[in-house]
């Protein structure tokens, strides 16, 4: 009797215990399966960490890639107003037929003349080459959200000014008038320096885990001191680390 009691208390514990375990392994189960993970108030904060309105001015450096390409630095003194300057290289190869135009503009008006046929000796266009297209450039910049249409967009417009300084050197073919008149090859360099207005639109994008901005504008240079009323579209894409 005794031993009969003894096997039913042993068979009665084992099958508590299993029980019980069975029951913890079908909850790990369930909430590994249904779990929803818990990200901290710190950790969410990153996932845009720049351009807090209270944390004005903000510094911001990189580079733009288009015309020209430039090394950039922006300045954040509040939400709305901003401060820029870019300085590199023009994107020569863009203005080709208008390099080439000038060419008509840089002929001495002194080519001799050959006293016989009346001829005047003359100077034919070649090829050119850029051999430097620096500029420098800097802007004054309103600012707005644009949330409704993308998180962390702003939209932006200015004005600035902007200073080119550029050498060419044309090669050409130059003939002496008149029956024995020689013909050569020759070249000579150009330097233009000029100056002008420039209008400026774009955005700016900011919603990353970086503290970092990517933007794209389009500018209208307008010149006003070597070729005044001349304009040209430019304008590029880029990033910027801010501080």
């Amino acid at each position: 009797m005794r031993s009969q009691k003894t096997t039913f208390f042993v068979f009665f514990l084992l099958l508590t215990v299993g029980s019980a375990a069975v029951a913890q392994v079908k909850k790990s189960v369930r909430s590994g399966k249904f779990s929803v993970p818990h990200v901290s108030h710190m950790k969410a904060k990153i996932v845009c960490p720049i351009f807090e309105e209270s944390q004005y001015p903000y510094q911001g450096i990189g580079f733009k890639v288009g015309d020209p390409f430039a090394l950039t630095y922006k300045f954040y003194p509040t939400k709305h107003w901003s401060f820029a300057v870019d300085g590199g290289k023009a994107a020569s190869g863009l203005y080709n037929s208008y390099y080439r135009g000038l060419f008509n503009k840089y002929i001495p008006d002194t080519l001799s003349t050959d006293p016989l046929t009346k001829e005047k000796s003359t100077m034919t266009y070649l090829v050119h080459k850029p051999i430097n297209d620096w500029f420098l450039e800097t802007k004054f910049l309103y600012q707005w959200d644009a949330e409704k249409i993308s998180k962390g967009l702003m939209l932006y417009a200015g004005l600035g000014w902007q200073w080119r300084n550029t050498t060419l050197r044309y090669d050409y073919n130059y003939q002496q008038a008149g029956p024995f008149g020689e013909n050569r090859f020759g070249h000579f360099t150009k330097n233009r320096f000029t100056y002008g207005a420039v209008a400026i639109v774009g955005f700016e994008y900011s919603y990353f885990s970086l503290p970092v901005s990517a933007f794209i504008e389009v500018e209208m240079f307008t010149d006003a001191l070597v070729d005044p009323g001349y304009q040209r579209f430019q304008g590029g894409v880029g990033l910027r680390y801010v501080f």
